[in-house]
């Protein structure tokens, strides 16, 4: 039986991306976020999820993408990081993918260096960038996130 990696997709203006499905917790719809003076420019602000104070991190920002005022209809994406659980903002969630091993291709083989993004995947209906959560945030941003919360 052939391997594959299971991803969670969802789309930023059109552009599809990916988290790896071990690392996503669970996805709700957006609620009102809390700005968070000092945090990161990549620091949208944070929500209380379940108790759990959480902070909410703008790919938007990160990516390079226009700014938009959050809709009624975004989904927010609780993951977890190697350090903490964090939130992601998306106009859409599609749901789980199973890719096959030949479907993906590394960060590396395409661009070396490349912040954020952890692989590619190939699709007949266009490219998946898999998005990679433990290098979203430098260590002096882990830092000043530390001290805003």
């Amino acid at each position: 039986m052939p391997s594959s990696t299971h991803l969670v997709t969802f789309e930023l203006d059109g552009q599809r991306y990916a988290l790896y499905l071990s690392t996503v917790d669970i996805v709700v719809r957006a609620v009102e976020i809390t700005p968070l003076p000092q945090a990161p420019d990549s620091v949208a602000g944070i929500i209380n999820f379940q108790g759990h104070i959480v902070p909410v991190f703008n790919l938007r920002r990160r990516f390079r993408l226009p700014e938009r005022e959050m809709q009624l209809d975004d989904h927010i994406i609780l993951a977890r990081t190697a350090h903490r659980l964090v939130a992601l903002v998306a106009d859409t969630v599609g749901g789980v993918l199973a890719c096959a091993d030949g479907e993906t291709v590394s960060a590396d083989a395409v661009l070396p260096g490349t912040e954020y993004v952890a692989g590619v995947v190939k699709r007949l209906d266009g490219l998946i960038l898999i998005h990679d959560l433990n290098a979203f945030l430098s260590l002096d941003e882990e830092r000043a996130l530390d001290a805003a919360i």
